[in-house]
């Protein structure tokens, strides 16, 4: 969106091959100084290693200056350039594909690029996936995470709690189309974080709170909306804690007829 923004364009032309600092830097320099970046960009001479990579990629910058393909058909030619450097770069590549798709599909529900980068820039990743630091001398840890914190992590197993209706999507934001749209995107990315193993835990019931002790006052709740059946709720599979037999159900229940001592309780809370 800015032609001149340095930080940005560093990072872009560090992904072509044979382009160092250096060589990034100097190209950078000549489009601060220039009036039409794009021009300057097509005339600078890149080393030999990335010649047609570099023509491909002053093409779409000055497709973008233009705007010729319209949003958000520019990001779809940005992932084709993009490609093809990705491949060559991380071993995980067809995974940041998949990640590079459901972006642009996202996109798509943005009205223009400077609403989309906007968003973006207001929650960015803290991380790409193949990053990570020193490891702990004891791996038997666990992680809370938000969803949002979690954009740009990466774990082996992801448990995702409450994946049910008024949770995954909330309640308070299930008023729009575009806000249960936001809300499936955060599950997306919830599930995408898991490596190996995922969970969606699904509680089958929600006891209601600032209720009199041992109260035993609760509401149901439903999977998430965003796992229907039969195409994707089959794609998991179900486990659930065996059901309580009759023998359980009524261990704590107090025989009919036995009297209740209602005032030692009282002293009792007053000791």
């Amino acid at each position: 969106e800015n032609p001149r923004d340095r930080v940005a364009g560093f990072r872009v032309l560090l992904l072509l091959p044979g382009v160092g600092p250096k060589t990034a830097s100097r190209a950078l320099d000549a489009i601060a100084a220039a009036a039409e970046p794009a021009d300057a960009f097509a005339a600078f001479a890149p080393p030999a290693a990335c010649a047609v990579d570099w023509l491909a990629l002053a093409a779409l910058f000055r497709a973008l200056r233009e705007r010729r393909h319209g949003w958000p058909a520019e990001l779809s030619e940005m992932r084709r350039w993009y490609e093809p450097q990705m491949a060559r770069l991380h071993e995980n590549a067809q995974a940041r594909l998949a990640d590079l798709a459901a972006l642009e599909a996202i996109a798509g529900t943005y009205a223009s690029r400077e609403r989309f980068l906007t968003e973006l820039t207001l929650d960015p990743p803290d991380a790409t996936s193949d990053e990570a630091g020193a490891p702990l001398l004891d791996e038997d840890y666990l992680t809370l995470s938000t969803i949002h914190s979690a954009k740009g992590q990466e774990w082996g197993a992801v448990y995702v709690l409450n994946a049910v209706d008024g949770c995954i999507p909330s309640d308070m934001a299930t008023g729009t189309p575009a806000e249960i749209e936001e809300e499936r995107r955060l599950l997306y990315v919830a599930m995408t974080r898991a490596k190996d193993h995922l969970q969606l835990m699904v509680p089958q019931r929600f006891y209601v709170h600032q209720q009199a002790a041992g109260g035993d006052r609760h509401v149901y709740g439903s999977r998430t909306r965003f796992i229907p059946p039969p195409k994707l709720a089959a794609l998991f599979e179900s486990r659930a804690w065996p059901a309580a037999s009759a023998t359980d159900a009524t261990a704590g229940a107090r025989p009919a007829g036995s009297a209740v001592d209602i005032a030692a309780r009282m002293r009792e809370r007053w000791k």
